[in-house]
């Protein structure tokens, strides 16, 4: 009975207490548009990404932006023809000038596409933008993405604006697990507390990010950073920690359209990553799995468990939680068009994060470490602890 007044109490302040997370209506603020619009650098590190380039890099080439812009592609290794197709695209379609180039292999310490991000930003300043855009190979933009961001930085007075793109949800896995990704994630990052002021909530999205340059430069982005294998909340942690301002909230028309149609695939995306996130400390790690199992599992066994056990107390309690649990849920699948009675699946899926977290940690102690794009980094100081 008490562990399930305690599930209950825990969803409660969730609810009341934890930023309003499950609230989607941060979304970009339509701003005024400046006198004179800024210039902007775009840079895309790309790693074997030709099947998602056709449905991704003309759309930003065929950005709608007054002002000066330029997309710089860094073709990080490919070995499916990433570079020679993203020419062909900018032939065939046109817009923005587009500059392909490649970093060679990154040194020692240097993990993820941040080396790859370094060299497009190196190729970026020489232009001397006023704007970086960062934004990944696998993310379609609308015609007047670019524009929608710049004004609303400019007005603000932003360091920082993010876009946490909407990513795709058409098989079955994708309706059960990406939901509850940007979910859990928001629950850890409240947006409306990153873009206040004071606010020790530091976080991005690394998909769509833009950061003035001077900051980034201040900052000293993406080398501060390097180890990161969550790059984009040490970016965000990074410019936080030198007094900038930053914003993140739910896009409307900027998508990944990279596919996740196996639990196989969603797994990889989710482990890879989740013990860094968790500072490689076993303790914390045995934290977590106690309070996903407190908060998420508890419910609904308690909510069996109570009448079996002539328990009206505990089957009222977790009843009552497992509908909160369910309706904090809802926003976020009528924000990915998803029917409503997937929420009280959400137990299923935090037990399936579970497992992710679990695995993750079990690959960090086998010496594989964190991977992406087919690099492995084992090397336990090969992480910055940025959570």
């Amino acid at each position: 009975m008490w562990i399930a007044v305690v599930s209950l109490a825990a969803w409660l302040w969730l609810l009341l207490c934890q930023g309003f997370f499950w609230r989607t209506d941060v979304r970009l603020p339509r701003a005024a548009e400046p006198q004179r619009w800024p210039s902007v650098c775009v840079v895309v590190p790309a790693r074997d990404e030709a099947a998602v380039l056709p449905d991704s890099l003309p759309s930003l080439l065929a950005q709608d932006y007054p002002g000066r812009a330029e997309v710089f592609l860094v073709d990080d290794g490919s070995g499916d023809g990433t570079g020679e197709l993203a020419r062909e695209l900018a032939r065939r379609c046109g817009g923005l000038p587009l500059t392909v180039s490649s970093p060679g292999e990154p040194p020692a310490g240097w993990t993820g596409k941040l080396w790859a991000v370094r060299h497009g930003i190196g190729l970026a300043r020489a232009r001397g933008p006023e704007y970086l855009l960062l934004t990944d190979a696998d993310i379609a933009h609308a015609p007047d993405s670019l524009r929608t961001l710049v004004a609303a930085a400019d007005a603000g007075g932003f360091d920082v604006v993010s876009l946490m793109a909407r990513l795709r949800v058409e098989s079955l896995w994708e309706r059960l697990v990406v939901p509850a990704f940007v979910y859990f994630f928001a629950q850890l990052y409240p947006f409306r507390r990153i873009s206040r002021r004071g606010s020790r909530t530091a976080a991005a999205a690394g998909g769509c990010v833009l950061l003035r340059a001077g900051t980034a430069e201040r900052a000293r982005i993406p080398d501060a950073i390097r180890h990161a294998v969550i790059d984009d909340v040490a970016l965000a942690r990074a410019v936080k920690d030198g007094g900038g301002h930053i914003w993140l909230g739910l896009a409307d028309r900027v998508d990944s359209v990279r596919p996740y149609p196996r639990l196989h695939d969603l797994w990889r995306m989710v482990s890879r990553s989740a013990y860094a996130q968790l500072r490689h400390n076993p303790l914390v790690l045995l934290g977590t799995v106690l309070g996903l199992a407190l908060v998420y599992l508890v419910p609904p066994l308690a909510l069996l468990a109570g009448p079996v056990a002539g328990d009206a107390v505990t089957a009222a309690a977790a009843g009552l939680a497992w509908l909160v649990m369910t309706g904090t849920y809802g926003p976020m699948l009528r924000y990915y068009r998803q029917p409503l009675w997937l929420a009280p699946l959400l137990p299923f899926t935090a037990f399936l994060y579970l497992l992710m977290t679990v695995d993750s940690a079990v690959q960090h102690y086998r010496g594989r470490g964190a991977a992406w794009k087919g690099r492995t980094y084992a090397r336990p100081d090969a992480v910055t602890e940025e959570g």
